[in-house]
């Protein structure tokens, strides 16, 4: 069974109704660590060693975070910034995370449709995420597509549940099922690999 740590990095939480109800879904999972930058470190001022060790412990580690800009906000940049050192997560001795997982889990207040190559953003969700995609690489970890929520402006409280439970879903099939990882690559969205019944 995988260990799986949750890096949310969201600035204003408790303003969001996607990432809290994700969060709400997934917080008492066996197995999943949840890990909140901004509540821990509101000062930027990121404990180095601690977020390491964190680190070795899991074995997926997913980067939570709302879309901000084609990136993600200010203090997940930070922590990259940090945390991954030379010598240690990349570089001829930087072998730590080698052999672990990395993705993405998002939101967008833009559509499904806005993210491709014909849309408003003229680029698909994973091409936003090849900065991610290559630190995975960097750092000789695999890499998966973002699991993403889109349109999230324009969702219901019965629909944000539902991805909620489909998020909390796909974390189940992480930690307790091995991933055809070229399967995995070849969505847009690793959502897909759950399909839940309408409610």
């Amino acid at each position: 069974m995988a260990k799986i740590l949750i890096l949310l990095a969201h600035p204003a939480l408790e303003r969001s109704r996607v990432h809290k109800r994700m969060v709400s879904a997934v917080k008492n999972m066996d197995h999943v660590t949840l890990h909140d930058l901004y509540e821990l470190y509101p000062n930027f001022d990121i404990q180095i060693p601690r977020e390491q060790d964190l680190l070795l412990a899991h074995d997926i580690i997913i980067l939570q975070h709302p879309m901000y800009w084609y990136s993600g906000p200010a203090l997940l940049k930070q922590w990259l910034d940090l945390v991954l050192e030379h010598g240690w997560a990349y570089g001829m001795k930087g072998t730590a995370l080698r052999g672990k997982w990395l993705m993405s889990a998002i939101s967008t207040g833009g559509p499904e449709a806005a993210y491709t190559l014909e849309g408003h953003h003229q680029h698909t969700l994973k091409q936003f995420m090849l900065p991610y995609e290559q630190t995975a690489k960097l750092c000789n970890m695999h890499y998966l597509p973002p699991a993403a929520i889109t349109g999230a402006h324009k969702l219901d409280d019965t629909a944000i549940q539902q991805k909620a439970l489909q998020y909390r879903a796909l974390l189940e099939r992480l930690r307790d099922e091995p991933l055809d990882l070229q399967q995995a690559a070849q969505l847009p969205n690793l959502m897909e690999l759950i399909q839940l019944p309408q409610a």
